[in-house]
């Protein structure tokens, strides 16, 4: 069950630094709801991809994708780190943490318009009011936790100076959007690089573990709904019903498969020193990015089925794929470490990567890659039970 540091009342208290090995460290009430608004900026977000790659304009919608997911992503990061060090559930916690939920809101309502037509004016005012109350957040840290006051300072004048600079980008022609976007992408990655160095946060490796784990079952629950609504959508419009129940039970077959992969590994161990939890930390971009987008390939394959997308059969199949992969590649990059594994164990997730990649060419794709995702999922369970019991590689 959910625990708060001071359950008995939320009244201010001073900001310390909560211990990394504290015991019994979940996630709160509050995490969680924050999590639950992210839906929207998820669904949204997914929604407009979806519609760019049906229309015929994959490229347009894959850059834009990148671009507005990442605002997304990052915001639940810098959030979620914070938490997990400074979580105080105090009354302006919890104001601040409702300010940064407004701000998600009003990112979820400007994320098609971002993708679609490149208009990243209310999805950057939502992403400047989630970070400027993370700015008000540090700087209680630093008031108040005079060890690490130097690395709460650095996150509050990065977090500051950047804000300014993504409200000024809105001010420029349309020629430096990308390019604007791309420095300004690259100052937001370097602030916790640059702030730890100072004394470096208690941040929790079984609380962020499972923050992470949470928000990865928000996306691929994504892809669950996607799918539902796209097989209805196919139906009622009088589809093969039979094909498209194969691309639905192919992406349920997916689904269970990545979530299979992502809970079998052993996070908490791999967060062992402030590097590797960065690396770990920042290599979600592609975990999330890759799982909300199979809900929403999910959807174009549907769509594709019943000749309502500009693509052709090539196009759509890799719009699946092409997601699946980079999850299940992802995954086993980031983790490669937490335990050692032999050969053929560390094999089984490369190979499943090619044959999904490789069922682009088949006329069943979507069922194709979640046989394959399952069979991938057995073979390691498999192998790693010989490894446990020292059969040899």
């Amino acid at each position: 069950m959910s625990q708060s540091p001071h359950p008995s009342s939320t009244r201010y208290r001073p900001m310390h630094a909560r211990h990394a090995g504290e015991d019994h460290r979940t996630a709160t009430s509050l995490e969680l709801f924050f999590d639950l608004c992210f839906v929207a900026a998820v669904a949204q977000t997914s929604s407009a991809f979806e519609h760019e790659i049906s229309a015929g304009r994959p490229l347009h919608g894959l850059l834009g994708y990148a671009l507005v997911f990442f605002a997304i992503w990052w915001a639940w990061m810098n959030f979620t780190w914070f938490a997990s060090a400074y979580d105080t559930d105090d009354v302006p916690h919890r104001v601040l943490t409702l300010v940064q939920i407004t701000g998600a809101l009003v990112m979820a309502a400007g994320a098609a318009e971002a993708l679609e037509h490149g208009d990243f004016a209310v999805i950057t005012w939502g992403y400047v009011i989630m970070r400027s109350a993370m700015v008000t957040q540090w700087l209680r840290a630093a008031y108040t936790d005079r060890q690490r006051r130097r690395s709460a300072l650095r996150y509050s004048l990065g977090i500051l100076v950047l804000q300014i600079g993504w409200l000024v980008r809105l001010l420029m022609p349309n020629e430096a959007g990308i390019a604007s976007f791309v420095v300004l992408a690259l100052g937001e990655l370097a602030v916790p690089v640059w702030a730890e160095r100072a004394e470096g946060t208690t941040w929790h490796a079984q609380h962020i573990a499972e923050r992470y784990g949470l928000f990865t079952l928000i996306v691929l629950g994504e892809s669950v709904v996607a799918a539902g609504l796209a097989v209805r959508t196919a139906l009622d419009d009088h589809g093969d019903p039979g094909f498209v129940l194969t691309i639905a039970l192919g992406g349920i077959l997916t689904v269970f498969a990545l979530w299979w992969l992502y809970f079998a590994q052993d996070a908490p161990r791999r967060l062992r020193t402030q590097s590797t939890a960065m690396l770990w930390g920042y290599g979600h971009y592609v975990v999330f990015a890759s799982a909300a987008a199979v809900g929403a390939a999910l959807a174009v394959n549907v769509a594709h089925a019943t000749g309502h997308t500009a693509l052709t059969d090539v196009q759509a199949a890799a719009t699946y794929t092409v997601p699946v992969a980079l999850f299940l590649i992802c995954v086993r990059l980031l983790h490669q470490r937490a335990a050692p594994v032999s050969v053929r164990t560390g094999a089984v997730i490369p190979v499943a990567v090619l044959a999904v990649l490789g069922t682009t060419f088949t006329p069943y794709t979507v069922l194709c890659t979640g046989v394959i995702a399952s069979l991938a999922i057995c073979a390691h369970l498999s192998a790693s039970r010989r490894d446990r019991h020292g059969v040899g590689n």
